[in-house]
């Protein structure tokens, strides 16, 4: 592969101009496509083979007019202190609303309180529900003035009135001020790296493209492909940040060459032969991390995880060929303008003060243990609030509490009990024979007698009395543990009372939607951690040919993201430095995210262990002794790993500032997980470990070295083939530790 990789880098730099002009086009042709693209589709969740999606599916096929996916609005309204809202006056002005919520657009009916039973027993509140014909996205902003102004109308009379659902959700617009912060942020840490705005700027320019034409192709794709607005979120992201950071790393290396005195030709091929070999095979485990998120069998997630994996392959494209060819452009701009003139023998001062990472890795491998036990406690004792983790998705009870949401919220559990925030929703369907009323009322009375249920409204049949639906309210909350288990015990007692009715009972709703998703998730995630994890560890044994590197790899990796989670569950659930991170109300963390971070921080953490142990298996295959291997690595890649990592943390927090709560909670959790596992992980504990295993650290069975190709990623074929590979080291796991401990000292 190095020598392959080598030519391209070559072939890119001589024929510059023809590359750097392929890349324009295609980012302009992309973007045109997606100009002319139809809008993209409205974001659709199902959870196909769960229940609750079972149970849309029939209330979109047997009551089509009750638009099933369509957006909702609760309008409660609250009478002045010392009045009732059954009262001649006030009963008249809750109609008057009633009449003019259901004149405004896409409205496809109003839910009278007086007919529906919907007033709290006190008399003093009521809630109206609004049903459109259309889901939220499609709503417009006609019809969200018309809620707006009825519900204002009625508030300027004296009553109290708030508007929960998700037809007062304001749609939430991505892109803009994360993905500002995060470039402003890495062109810092690229010029203080750099010392050149030449090199700086070409990690950022072909990032730039990079995801310009992974997000504009799922634009112009999303009609097609059924793709969302939101598909592209986590493109975006992981997009972004991988794109600096592989540039950044050949970039790198095409400065040494030429600090080796290398012509910039034979530079650039020698960068993309050695470092671009490491950035295919990290590109590899991330595009695998992501890809594997279909096994969960969640639309949403297989759309969000191959859209983002797609991304990541054109990153690894682009920095294979247009960061050469962005070299031949450059020259040896890409150095510090004081060193452009300089000789080759004065950029590598034998006798120059050994870098910070040198001295690093020269301090871990005296005291290996201590700082392998420091940073193991230290990700430990952060991992401990995940301990308590509680998933669900969020509601409007975790809404800020100024937000009419909340207030809303607050209003139906004070007057109606908490459960009426949460109500499931009980079809029963008898397929072509008559009867589903009656069904549904033996079932109905079955239900009431379960502990944990408040109250069950009267069944409701269609035209053809095939199929009914019913509300069960839960006397608990959406969010609280009781009311799963309330969930759980009445489908346990629908399945015999079915057979009895001979009808099919299904019990969905957005609390039983959230109960099937969790469930969803957590069986999907050991299959899901197996295959990544297993096929992570077969690309890493093809570069490191190790079995020991890669399996070191993999419990760094689980450190990483339980300490991720750990930090995750303190500020999102536990509310600490909640007011920092703008966390406006602490709650359950959202279900999918740890699969997400699992996935995600498997495929960034095996970057970060590619750059740095390829540059340490290349100096161990051409002749040093193990520890020796070490510094080497730190003193090449120590520093460009450790601006890649805060660059990708840059990235990731700037998404923090999004008003979305996933989007923000996402940001967060990845930007910690890589402050955990560039600067804990890989720089304490692998050499740490490493130190410790000495030369049994590449040890790898002779069957399976026979068995395994060899892509040769550390370019040991390359180097003979150029004729500069140094004397071969002799490999004996007896060797004097005091000696290479001696020699690694300096």
């Amino acid at each position: 592969m190095a020598t392959f990789l080598y030519k391209l880098g070559r072939l890119a730099f001589r024929r510059r101009r023809y590359v750097a002009l392929m890349w324009v086009v295609l980012l302009a042709g992309v973007g045109f496509s997606a100009s002319a693209a139809p809008a993209p589709p409205e974001d659709s969740f199902s959870m196909p083979g769960t229940e609750s999606q079972k149970a849309f599916d029939l209330l979109d096929e047997k009551f089509p007019a009750a638009s099933a996916e369509g957006a909702t609005a609760r309008v409660v309204i609250r009478a002045p202190e010392g009045e009732k809202l059954t009262e001649s006056g006030p009963k008249g002005d809750v109609e008057k609303l009633v009449k003019t919520l259901g004149a405004g657009p896409q409205v496809s009916e109003v839910a009278d309180p007086f007919k529906a039973n919907a007033v709290s027993k006190d008399g003093t509140t009521a809630y109206a529900s609004v049903t459109y014909k259309v889901n939220a996205q499609e709503l417009t902003d006609k019809a969200r003035d018309a809620l707006t102004k009825a519900t204002d109308d009625t508030r300027k009379t004296g009553y109290t009135v708030e508007t929960g659902g998700d037809a007062v959700m304001a749609e939430q617009e991505m892109g803009g001020t994360a993905e500002l912060i995060g470039i402003a942020v890495s062109a810092v840490v690229l010029i203080i790296t750099f010392g050149s705005m030449v090199a700086a700027g070409m990690p950022l320019l072909t990032a730039i493209i990079g995801v310009g034409i992974g997000v504009s192709g799922i634009a112009a794709l999303g009609s097609l492909l059924d793709l969302s607005a939101t598909t592209s979120t986590l493109a975006m992201m992981i997009g972004l940040a991988v794109g600096i950071d592989y540039a950044l790393f050949i970039v790198s290396r095409y400065r040494a060459e030429i600090a080796d005195g290398r012509e910039p030709e034979e530079a650039a091929g020698r960068a993309t032969g050695t470092a671009g070999s490491a950035v295919v095979f990290a590109g590899l485990t991330v595009i695998v991390a992501l890809s594997g998120l279909a096994i969960v069998n969640i639309p949403i997630l297989t759309k969000m995880g191959l859209a983002a994996a797609g991304t990541v392959a054109i990153a690894v494209l682009i920095a294979l060929t247009m960061i050469p060819a962005l070299l031949g452009f450059a020259g040896k701009k890409v150095l510090r303008r004081k060193d452009r003139k300089k000789p080759a023998s004065e950029l590598r001062d034998p006798n120059a003060k050994p870098k910070l990472g040198t001295r690093w890795a020269r301090f871990v491998l005296r005291r290996p243990v201590p700082v392998l036990l420091l940073a193991v406690v230290g990700l430990g004792v952060v991992a401990v609030p995940a301990t308590s983790l509680e998933l669900g998705l969020p509601d409007e009870g975790t809404s800020a509490p100024d937000t009419t949401q909340r207030k809303a919220y607050d209003m139906l559990s004070e007057s109606f009990g908490a459960g009426f925030n949460g109500p499931l929703m009980v079809t029963v369907d008898t397929d072509k024979d008559k009867g589903a009323a009656a069904a549904a009322g033996t079932v109905g009375k079955e239900i009431a007698k379960i502990d944990g249920v408040a109250a069950v409204t009267p069944a409701n049949g269609n035209k053809s009395d095939d199929t009914a639906i019913f509300n069960v309210v839960p006397e608990t909350g959406p969010s609280d543990h009781k009311t799963e288990g309330v969930v759980k015990e009445i489908r346990s007692t629908v399945d015999g009372l079915g057979d009895n009715t001979n009808s099919e009972v299904l019990v969905t709703g957005a609390t039983a939607m959230t109960i099937d998703f969790s469930q969803t998730l957590d069986d999907a995630l050991l299959p899901y951690l197996g295959l990544v994890v297993g096929l992570a560890f077969l690309l890493l044994m093809l570069v490191f040919r190790s079995v020991l590197v890669p399996l070191k790899a993999a419990l760094g990796f689980l450190l990483s993201v339980a300490a991720a989670l750990g930090a995750v569950v303190a500020v999102f659930q536990w509310g600490w430095l909640a007011d920092i991170v703008g966390v406006d109300q602490p709650g359950p963390i959202m279900s999918m995210m740890p699969i997400f971070m699992i996935g995600v921080v498997f495929g960034l953490a095996m970057d970060y262990e590619v750059f740095l142990v390829t540059r340490m298996r290349e100096a161990y295959v051409h002749g040093a002794r193990a520890g020796e291997a070490v510094v080497t690595g730190f003193t090449h890649g120590g520093r460009v790993v450790a601006a890649a990592a805060v660059i990708m943390i840059s990235v990731f927090s700037g998404f923090i500032m999004e008003n979305d709560d996933m989007i923000k909670m996402m940001g967060f959790g990845l930007a910690v997980a890589v402050l955990f596992d560039a600067f804990v992980v890989r720089m304490a504990i692998v050499p740490a470990v490493l130190a410790l295993l000495g030369n049994k650290a590449w040890w790898l069975p002779k069957w399976l070295d026979r068995a395994l190709p060899n892509v040769d990623v550390e370019g040991e074929k390359l180097h003979k083939q150029l004729g500069d590979f140094p004397t071969a080291r002799q490999d004996d796991p007896d060797q004097d530790q005091d000696r290479e401990l001696e020699t690694v000292r300096g």
